[in-house]
């Protein structure tokens, strides 16, 4: 393989991953943007989606239509419910105290699925092809397109429903002013559990199309894609949709060309690295803006 194959076949693996970073980094945006919560709990509904997903295709042998769809509704409904419980009762309290719930929770999912499934990784159903396509000297799995092809699309859908509904332009005026939002006859709480739960329903989605790339399954395996995740939020800009994305693709690829031309034991600290000299030359992201609060 020449140099520009193997920097495009890199590149292409640098975009699945990526794209994947993307759409679990955009549960965190979203909620952050909402109600200015680092929802840490979130890299565990990565965790819980591919659990149920295993539950439903190896227990319950489920069509693979509805094995996959079902996941996806059980995390949405489960986002509303942690919302409910452990982050509504603490929402006029110091941000400390939030934080420190959804750390919380973080643990109490991660040990309820440690004592349901234990601790040694379960191996993930086939559910694609993985028989890679050849497009001249590169080889792209069936797995890429499709990933790629899915998170993007929900990208696109999730864009149109924030500008374009009702809910989603109320997402957008509970963000910028809750007070005057809740004036205009806008329910607050009701639009913050539709963030949490479409954060979470995308999260869902990322943790099937991570256990589809990476087969193997564990109680906590949410914990490094849900902090990359959250680092790729932080770098386009926590609480800007098209930021998480941007951050999420920058994330991927820079770990995917670390592993191919530097070493994989380094990947995780050049995609850090980054993050650092990212937030000291701009601090807010590379979307973000830099905001003067009143003292």
């Amino acid at each position: 393989m020449d140099v520009l194959a193997k920097f495009l076949q890199q590149l292409i693996n640098g975009i699945h991953v990526g794209s994947i970073y993307a759409l679990i980094a955009l549960g965190y945006t979203m909620v952050y943007g909402i109600i200015k919560l680092i929802n840490f709990a979130h890299g565990d509904i990565i965790m819980m989606g591919a659990y149920f997903t295993f539950v439903c295709i190896v227990t319950f042998n489920l069509p693979i239509g509805v094995a996959l769809i079902t996941p996806v509704i059980l995390c949405l409904l489960s986002g509303i419910l942690i919302e409910r419980v452990a982050y509504k009762p603490l929402r006029n309290s110091p941000r400390l105290s939030a934080l420190i719930t959804a750390i919380g929770v973080s643990f109490l999912l991660e040990n309820v699925f440690f004592k349901k499934f234990g601790q040694n990784p379960i191996p993930f159903p086939q559910i694609i092809n993985p028989s890679p396509i050849s497009l001249g000297p590169l080889q792209i799995s069936r797995i890429t397109f499709i990933t790629v092809l899915i998170s993007v699309l929900l990208m696109i859908l999730l864009d149109l429903f924030i500008k374009k509904t009702k809910p989603g332009k109320a997402m957008r005026a509970v963000s910028e002013d809750p007070g005057a939002a809740q004036l205009m006859g806008i329910n607050v709480n009701s639009t913050i559990s539709l963030t949490f739960a479409t954060g979470s329903a995308l999260g869902a989605v990322g943790g099937i199309l991570y256990s589809i790339a990476y087969p193997l399954i564990d109680p906590f395996m949410g914990v490094m894609p849900g902090l990359k995740a959250f680092v790729a939020a932080v770098l386009g800009g926590i609480g800007i949709i098209p930021g998480a994305m941007l951050g999420g693709f920058i994330m991927g690829i820079a770990e995917s060309l670390t592993k191919g031309y530097i070493s994989s034991q380094l990947a995780d600290a050049v995609v850090f690295g980054i993050l650092i000299v990212v937030l000291s030359l701009k601090p807010s992201g590379l979307l973000g803006k830099n905001v003067k609060e009143k003292v």
